[in-house]
C-alpha cells in the first residue's frame, strides 16, 4: 500500500517534525484509515537511505493517517511516497 507525504503535524504555533501527515491512496473514509493503526511506513531519501516510522492513527476524515518517524523526515519528503506495510 502507498500514501503521499502531506505535511509535518502541526499546531498554531508548534511544528512537530518526527510526525507526519500521509493520504494513503485508495482509502477515502476515517474507517478504513483506522485499521492501518500499528503498520509500518518507509520513505526512501534520494540517496538510498530508509526511515521508518509507525502508523498512530488516522487524521481527519478523508482517509489520511498520522505517523511518527524515529527520526523526523526532510522536508524535501513532502509530496513524495512512502510504502506503508
Amino acid at each position: 500500500m502507498e500514501g503521499i507525504v502531506s505535511n509535518y503535524r502541526g499546531s498554531r504555533r508548534t511544528q512537530h517534525t518526527s510526525e507526519m501527515v500521509i493520504k494513503v491512496i485508495g482509502l477515502e473514509k476515517k474507517e478504513d484509515a483506522a485499521k492501518l493503526k500499528g503498520k509500518k511506513v518507509i520513505w526512501k531519501s534520494p540517496a538510498g537511505k530508509e526511515l521508518s516510522g509507525i502508523v498512530k492513527k488516522a487524521h481527519g476524515n478523508s482517509g489520511a493517517i498520522l505517523a511518527k518517524f524515529e527520526i523526523g523526515l526532510p522536508g524535501q519528503a513532502i509530496g513524495k511516497r512512502v510504502e506503508i506495510k
